[in-house]
């Protein structure tokens, strides 16, 4: 008699020709698929569900934003789905106590904390303002492994603006913004630290927008706000730098796609991207994964592009390579959409970013759409939380002994979900295929 190993083998083994290799197939396409959504991002599972928790910045719905257009259409993860938490005036104390019957219904498998700036209670950094934050995160942490949320980014808190947060009595003739800038600090490690002991991924918020902005403000002057115009709740430059360091640390690699054009004729790309034509140095593709695409604004605050050059956000997270093989000359001009640049062969060889290069892409159009989908999904989440669901928690409570009232608050809940549904339809909706040529020709 065989053992159960051996038996298997024998199995394996009866199979042979076309059904043997249709075998393989699958099976190596579904590693494949496995391979690329782990390199996409590593803590989220296939059909992963993602928590975005915070207090008032995160309500301002813009990292969060940046962070969900990038996983569906950037990462390619049209298998997720994302639910924003965000709560203005909020603490990680405020968190824990509502997080069980908030997050019950989207059943999340992941959750990224962003908690401090209310916590540090804007004054000097002391044992009891870190005694109490770490005893609300540690809250937190223990509720949502509790609920089987085995997967947490632990975020720190972000920054305060170096120009713009007021002086306060706390901190006496002192700066307030270096003064609660160290806070901050002390929180941010904190953080590390509560990551650490629970084996949780950490995204420091904190020294990412302290870094960049005083690379900032040196080169494009104070007035240059990065955390914004109150000092507190930064623009869409700040935010991008805040989706930068959660993409980070959910494990996100930044190959967006590499095109191969060879100058004798022909063409490739990887997945996400297929090549409809090429000759003689023009390829036409189709892609359903995109760069991530910026305001056009080079120096306003409220432009996401302003901060580029003081965040490596391309090179970590946005590269959609273009490579060219057998180029006879020095140089060569290449255009994509509607923008020409000149780049040397060896440039050329070994690959340029197209995300980073140009200015102006034919995606932009399309990504707009997708991040003002959902922008409008995330509003609705904002109310669908701050307006129904958090209140069941007492309407369950006084109505106990109520079948009646009880059933019509899980109608209620029942209905809110559904409408969730067709919001996430939306969004995955926007993410279409768009066509895209590139063309190079060789220069003296």
């Amino acid at each position: 008699m065989l053992s159960p190993t051996k038996e298997k083998k024998t199995s394996i083994a009866r199979l042979s020709g076309p059904c043997m290799r249709s075998m393989l197939l699958v099976v190596l396409s579904v590693s494949l698929s496995s391979l690329f959504r782990c390199a996409a991002a590593p803590l989220l599972a296939t059909d992963a569900r993602l928590a975005i928790a915070g207090d008032s910045i995160t309500e301002q719905k813009l990292y969060s934003k940046f962070m969900e257009t990038y996983l569906l259409a950037c990462a390619g993860r049209r298998d997720l789905h994302v639910f924003q938490y965000g709560w203005g005036g909020e603490t990680a104390g405020g968190f824990a106590g509502r997080l069980e019957n908030d997050l019950a219904d989207f059943k999340p498998t992941v959750v990224t904390l962003c908690y401090g700036m209310n916590d540090g209670g804007y004054r000097p950094f002391d044992d009891n303002v870190g005694a109490g934050y770490s005893g609300n995160m540690r809250a937190i942490l223990g509720k949502v492994t509790a609920m089987g949320i085995t997967s947490v980014v632990v975020g720190s808190p972000g920054a305060v603006d170096t120009k713009f947060f007021a002086n306060r009595p706390s901190f006496g003739n002192a700066s307030a913004a270096a003064g609660y800038n160290d806070s901050l600090r002390h929180l941010r490690d904190l953080d590390e630290k509560l990551a650490t002991e629970f084996k949780q991924a950490f995204a420091d918020v904190h020294s990412p927008l302290v870094e960049a902005m005083a690379k900032a403000k040196a080169a494009l002057g104070e007035e240059y706000d990065v955390c914004g115009r109150d000092g507190v709740h930064p623009g869409p430059n700040g935010q991008l730098v805040m989706a930068y360091a959660f993409l980070k640390a959910l494990g996100c690699d930044g190959n967006i796609g590499e095109i191969t054009v060879d100058m004798k004729g022909g063409a490739t790309a990887t997945e996400g991207h297929k090549v409809l034509s090429a000759s003689l140095g023009k390829v036409e593709l189709e892609s359903t994964r995109y760069p991530f695409c910026f305001d056009p604004d080079p120096k306003a605050s409220g432009s996401t592009r302003s901060i580029l050059p003081f965040l490596p956000f391309n090179q970590d997270l946005n590269r959609l390579v273009l490579k060219v093989k057998n180029l006879e000359a020095p140089k060569a001009k290449v255009t994509w959409g509607d923008e020409s640049k000149e780049f040397a062969r060896d440039q050329l060889e070994a690959g340029i970013n197209l995300a980073s290069e140009f200015t102006k892409t034919p995606f932009d159009s399309q990504f707009k759409k997708v991040l003002q989908v959902v922008g409008a999904k995330q509003a609705f989440e904002t109310g669908m939380i701050k307006s129904m669901v958090t209140h069941f928690r007492w309407l369950n409570q006084e109505f106990t002994n109520d079948p009646d009232m009880l059933e019509s608050v899980r109608s209620v809940r029942q209905k809110l979900t559904s409408r969730h549904d067709k919001w996430n339809e939306d969004v995955h909706a926007a993410v279409v295929p768009v066509k895209h040529t590139v063309t190079i020709v060789a220069e003296p």
